[in-house]
Order: structure tokens, then sequence, then C-alpha cells
């Protein structure tokens, strides 16, 4: 059974690889099909980082949340998705409330209400390495058949992302998009840690971040690199006075 379901998404990327007008396109329905393979109504969330040249990139998502979730890590320049890419092996993580490694990163993802994750990577082509990347909000979500389903899902994606990328490879990671994702991440790594820090919603993060910059007349990306390094507020600016 799980053949049959595997051999029918395989079917399916492919025709998305037909169909879709770009690589952007392509990707974000990678995503989608990872996300429904966990099945429908369920909050999962399922991503696909990229990596070339040292600079990891959230590339698709199925969820703004997810998205989210990578692109924080990123900042710190550690966590599930990043081993996995990295090293080239699955990583899953039970429980993030209760797991010791990358504890930084898992303390903000906790804080958004994730209490699971697995990253499996994609084989493609060297220089770029890849990773199919799945979050849920209840712990033990993703069990041994879970695990054994994305791994043959993740294998049939190489074959046909391997094809993506030697069609669409100028179009991967520009510089320019590599900037603009960075600075992203940093900003979202330093709201959640300003929500870990206050105990506050993300709103009540941005709008902090928002007021400290105004009042050191400084870009929400200069104080938000400060954050990350460890550099705190000033008690007015952190209080959002």
């Amino acid at each position: 059974m799980a053949k049959e379901s595997t051999l029918t998404t395989s079917d399916r990327m492919q025709d998305l690889l037909l169909d879709s007008p770009g690589f952007p396109e392509f990707l974000l329905g990678l995503a989608t099909i990872s996300a429904s393979l966990l099945g429908p109504g369920r909050p999962f969330s399922c991503t696909i980082t990229m990596e070339r040249d040292g600079g990891p990139a959230t590339v698709a998502s199925s969820s703004e949340e997810g998205r989210r979730l990578d692109e924080t890590q990123y900042a710190f320049n550690d966590g599930p998705c990043l081993t996995a890419v990295r090293q080239q092996q699955l990583v899953r993580v039970p429980d993030l409330t209760s797991d010791e490694r990358w504890s930084d990163y898992l303390k903000a993802a906790v804080r958004e209400g994730v209490r699971s994750a697995l990253a499996v990577p994609i084989a493609v082509d060297l220089p770029v390495r890849a990773s199919l990347n799945c979050y849920a909000h209840t712990a033990g979500a993703f069990n041994e058949e879970t695990v054994e389903l994305l791994e043959q899902h993740a294998a049939s994606m190489s074959r046909v992302l391997r094809i993506a990328l030697r069609l669409h490879g100028a179009e991967v990671y520009p510089q320019h998009l590599r900037a603009a994702l960075k600075s992203r991440a940093v900003v979202d790594a330093a709201v959640s840690l300003i929500m870990l820090q206050h105990r506050g919603g993300r709103n009540g993060a941005l709008e902090i971040l928002r007021l400290a910059a105004t009042s050191s007349n400084r870009r929400i990306s200069e104080i938000a690199s400060d954050i990350v390094r460890g550099v705190r507020l000033p008690a007015h600016q952190a209080d959002g006075a």
C-alpha cells in the first residue's frame, strides 16, 4: 500500500515539473504534496531547505509557520533541518521540550507551538544539498511508519528535484535573494527570543523591535542582529517604552 502511494506521488511530482511555470512554483508544489502525505486537515507544516555555498534557504513551505521555523533556525545557524542538510542524515525530534540538542532554537520553536519535528535529507547533485522538513503541534507525531513513508517520498523527490535543478539551476539561489532571506531569518530569530524573554506574543515582540529601531534610529535588522548575538536591549526599549 505504501509503495502504491509512493508511485502515485511520484507521478504527481513529475506532472508538477512539467506543468509548473517556474522553479519557485514547482518547489511550492513539492512542499504542498509533502504536507498532504501526512493526512488532510492535520496541522503539519512541510518545508524544503536547500543550501549552496554555505548559505541555507527555505525555498518552499506549505505554510507561513513552516517558513518562519526554518528561517529562525538559520539565524542560529544550527538546528534539525540544518543538521539533516549538512550531514545528510535523518533527524527526528519526538518531543522538542525534552530534547537537549539545539536548545536555543528548540525553545523558540516550542514558543511557536511546535512539539515534534522530522528532517529528511534529499539526495541532489553537489554543490546543492537539500532536506525535507516537517513540523507538528503534537509530541511523537512522526512514528516509524511515518518516517518510512517520508524517506520513500524524499527518495522519489530526489529524482525529480535533480532534473529540476539542471533545468532551472540559475534560479535556485541568486545572491540578492540570499541577502534578503538572511535578513528576514535574523529578524524572525530575534522575535522568537523576545517572545521567550517576555512570555508575550509575536505581535508584541515585533512592536518592541520596531520601537527599539525607531528610538535608536537604526534598522530593525540591525537591532535583531544584536539580540541574536546576545546583546540585551536597554530597559526602556525592552519594555516597549
